[in-house]
């Protein structure tokens, strides 16, 4: 603890606010429009804010900033609840136990402060490859840690740092001074609201701020990449729409599993691509005339390998809990024709289960959709077509459409199409493709999302187009300690890749000159460095060479000065002589003042070392 900190200690003692003084729930302002700032607070009262509340720990308002006087997973709650929103706040280390302890910002919590909750952490030592994090603290008292990162440098103690967190729905994005340090998923609930939390550590608290943030958008904007849909799961691997393929489809990297659901005779959602069970179960009949206790024992993976002899038919109820448990996202296609009733009994399910913001529903039959827009006009809806509609705008505005997904042969003959929906808001999904030219060309056209068997593959091609090489740069000439003679030029040449900008320096002065001539440099040393930039970054090379002087060099000049023959004759036979002390006599008394003289009595001197 720093002293001008310990000072204000024993002065604010009687003000410290503990968890059996904590102020009852209240004063939270209203949650506003996108935009809007719902909240801020800089503790210059003196005193915790109206409607914040201590659920753990010693909290206390000192010197103008909010405190947390160590103590194990100290917590305090505030705000209202927010489905979109960016908190920030300057949050600093005073003192911590030891460099496992950490801090931060409560982002789902109950308003009491109890489990379950997620929240965004920092350590101290905050460069380690855990010093960033998004956690849940579970219904149980356990930790589930499933996303870590580093920040740029390590927080410590003392030094305030600006945290930020933005979290659209179940999205959440953590910036650390400004910069992006890690992305993950949380857990959202109906009334969770915002709060701070610290772990063996002395934190101080201050500038405070809640912003409403949009929705997310299911369009991705310029030079985003797609979003990978894991088409009835991971389905190159596993069998399809089965639990192990959607697992597998989250866990690969995609951001959406997608699937189908038909409804059984007895009104259970159940996941299905066909009208019949024949193709990929053991059993046969409609799905339609059979009830969901006898779909879903047939196995659908054993047709595919037996090493997936365990796997079920599974209920909607079933796959939702398994995307929720992975944290991704569900496109999920209402097979057609469904009844107003049965599309209900579908949404009412998504919504139970807490998923509005996380699945979109998409259809080939137009009615499905307007029965979803009627019966959960707050899901997202997206229409599948095999082949353009004649205006494909129009049907949007008439469906109300968050998403228009044709077949990617369809797309190809309308590539404009995707910059005109975009701008509308309306993304572009397509499907389904598996190989990577089509992945290039579709990525090219700028669409939203591309629906694949080949998750895991898209995504690691996705990762590589990301790769930016770093430039190079090397030099051809002067090569590394060669030297020069006086009379000669000095040839720059360097050669890079992936560079946009270089710059050359001579001994540390900047110069533009590819051909260097020797006679203006002085004997001895130089270094010559190369500076370029390219999107991948930074690179230079140093080449050093020398300046000297040979007895041929030094003849050839001597034949140049203006001087009589006889007195070339006595400058050249001292030279072969080696007679440096001659030589320099004769120059100065036969050679014109000025610099050519200078010159060569500087070489003569070089020569006589």
């Amino acid at each position: 603890m720093r002293p001008s900190f310990i000072r204000v200690v024993a002065a604010a003692c009687a003000a410290a606010i503990t968890l059996a003084l904590a102020p009852a729930l209240g004063g939270d302002r209203a949650a506003g429009a996108p935009g809007d700032v719902v909240l801020t607070e800089n503790f210059d009262s003196g005193i915790l804010p109206e409607g914040w509340r201590a659920a753990a720990g010693t909290w206390s308002v000192r010197d103008g900033k909010l405190v947390v006087d160590g103590g194990s997973i100290s917590r305090l709650t505030f705000g209202p609840h927010l489905t979109n929103y960016r908190v920030e706040a300057d949050i600093t280390f005073e003192q911590v136990a030891n460099s496992s302890r950490w801090a931060g910002i409560m982002l789902d919590a109950p308003t009491n402060g109890a489990v379950p909750w997620w929240q965004g952490v920092m350590r101290t030592t905050s460069t380690a490859s855990n010093g960033i994090e998004f956690a849940e603290r579970t219904s149980t008292n356990g930790w589930n840690v499933p996303f870590t990162g580093s920040a740029p440098r390590n927080a410590g103690t003392g030094r305030p740092v600006h945290v930020a967190i933005e979290v659209q729905g179940s999205r959440a994005k953590w910036f650390f001074d400004g910069a992006l340090v890690l992305e993950g998923r949380i857990n959202r609930t109906d009334s969770g609201v915002l709060g701070f939390v610290a772990d063996g550590s002395t934190v101080t608290y201050d500038n405070v701020k809640v912003t409403e943030l949009e929705p997310l958008k299911l369009t991705q904007g310029d030079g985003a990449p797609a979003e990978v849909i894991a088409h009835r799961g991971y389905s190159a691997v596993n069998p399809e729409n089965s639990l192990a393929a959607m697992v597998a489809g989250a866990r690969s990297g995609a951001s959406y599993v997608e699937t189908d659901v038909h409804t059984s005779a007895d009104g259970v959602p159940v996941i299905m691509h066909d009208q019949t069970v024949n193709r990929t179960t053991t059993g046969t009949g409609d799905v339609a005339r059979m009830a969901a206790s006898a779909i879903t024992n047939l196995p659908n993976g054993t047709r595919f390998s037996p090493a997936f002899s365990g796997q079920r038919v599974p209920t909607l109820a079933e796959l939702l809990d398994t995307v929720k448990a992975e944290r991704t996202q569900l496109l999920l296609e209402i097979k057609g024709p469904e009844t107003s009733e049965e599309v209900r009994t579908i949404v009412e399910l998504i919504r139970a289960k807490r998923m509005t913001g996380d699945v979109v529903v998409q259809s080939f039959d137009e009615n499905v959709l307007r029965h979803a827009r009627t019966h959960a006009p707050e899901i997202k809806r997206g229409l599948l077509r095999g082949s353009l509609d004649a205006d494909p705008m129009a049907k949007v505005r008439e469906l109300d459409l968050a998403a228009y997904n044709p077949s990617a042969g369809a797309l190809g003959a309308r590539q404009s199409l995707v910059e005109d929906l975009n701008a509308q808001g309306v993304a572009v999904m397509v499907w389904t493709v598996d190989g990577a030219n089509d992945w290039k060309r579709l990525s090219e056209m700028g669409v939203d999302g591309i629906i694949t068997n080949r998750p895991g593959a898209l995504v690691g091609w996705q990762a590589a187009q990301k790769q930016v090489p770093a430039p190079t740069v090397s030099f051809v000439s002067p090569a590394n300690g060669s030297t020069v003679e006086r009379g000669d030029d000095v040839v720059v040449a360097a050669s890079t890749t992936d560079a946009t900008e270089i710059t050359l320096t001579l001994d540390g002065r900047p110069t533009s000159q590819s051909v260097i001539p020797a006679s203006g440099l002085t004997l001895g040393e130089h270094q010559v460095v190369a500076n370029v930039t390219g999107q991948g970054g930074d690179a230079s090379a140093t080449s050093t060479f020398s300046v000297t002087v040979t007895q041929a060099g030094l003849r050839g000049r001597l034949a140049g000065v203006p001087v009589t023959t006889g007195q070339l004759q006595q400058l050249m036979t001292a030279v072969n002589n080696e007679n440096w002390t001659a030589l320099a006599t004769k120059v100065e008394a036969f050679v014109p003042a000025g610099q050519q003289r200078d010159a060569l009595l500087e070489e003569i001197a070089w020569l006589a070392r």
